[in-house]
């Protein structure tokens, strides 16, 4: 990636973080931020070994998916993966599929290159970093950072161990062999270790499995079954996504008619004629 586009992104990325509301560095709740952008976003768990997330553009709405079966911190990561995609390629394509290949993989395209480093930049600008650095680590030199200091960094940003050593890395901040060293650390001391030794965000480390659909969807079904348009089972289906049944909606259910009940009207209808 040139050093213009790299600019480019980066730029893109801070016009998007300065809407955001922030804690001390990092994007308090991002899922907040997606949805007060206008974003559709849809979060359901389909399985840790499924695609990450999504993006399309249906008519005049942007709709993102992510997967809740993902750690937490994963799934904040593709969060904002997804939002690069919008800012970055919207109009040139209108929907974007990933999965640990298009965004991890040994060979990934230029799109997801751009994606993945606009997220890096929204979630852990380098000027934030910096200042994390100065203010945090005081007393600590950079070359003598442990694994329990990545910890910290990833429970202020709101980001995994990984994507924390990755965009240390990047920034100069950490070298090769530092990476590795704190790479084996937290594997001999566990990240939900370290993150409670903190006093970090746990949930950082484990899934969700939350199920969150924009409300104007539970109206769609309902107007579709009303409409005939969907069946019985696919209004049930949804309407469980909001732990609702039809009997807590029944007043805004238009009872379907039964073969009998079409061949008794028409017979009144031809009797009161």
């Amino acid at each position: 990636m040139r050093d213009y586009r790299k600019k480019e992104i980066r730029r893109s990325s801070a016009a998007f973080r300065e809407k955001c509301k922030v804690s001390r560095y990092g994007i308090i709740d991002l899922f907040k931020e997606c949805e007060r952008a206008g974003y559709k976003l849809f979060r359901y768990p389909i399985g840790v070994h499924s695609d990450l997330g999504f993006t399309v553009k249906i008519d005049e709405d942007i709709v993102i998916f992510t997967n809740t079966s993902s750690r937490m911190s994963r799934e904040l990561f593709t969060l904002a993966h997804e939002i690069g995609h919008i800012i970055l390629h919207m109009g040139v394509d209108n929907s974007f599929i990933d999965d640990d290949a298009t965004m991890e993989g040994a060979d990934i395209g230029e799109k997801e290159k751009e994606a993945n480093y606009f997220a890096a930049c929204l979630l852990m600008p380098e000027d934030e970093v910096d200042r994390f650095f100065d203010l945090e680590f005081m007393n600590s030199k950079q070359e003598d950072l442990s694994a329990t200091d990545i910890a910290r960094i990833m429970s202020e940003f709101n980001v995994s161990f990984d994507m924390a050593l990755n965009r240390l890395e990047d920034l100069k901040k950490i070298n090769a062999g530092q990476k590795i060293r704190l790479d084996n650390e937290k594997v001999e001391k566990r990240v939900g270790n370290l993150l409670r030794s903190v006093g970090g965000n746990a949930k950082l480390n484990i899934s969700s499995n939350e199920i969150a659909i924009p409300h104007e969807y539970m109206d769609y079904v309902i107007y579709n079954y009303n409409h005939n348009a969907v069946p019985k089972e696919t209004l049930e289906a949804v309407l469980e996504c909001y732990n609702l049944s039809i009997e807590d909606v029944s007043d805004r259910i238009v009872e379907h008619k039964t073969n009998d009940d079409d061949i008794l009207d028409d017979l009144i209808g031809g009797l009161n004629d």
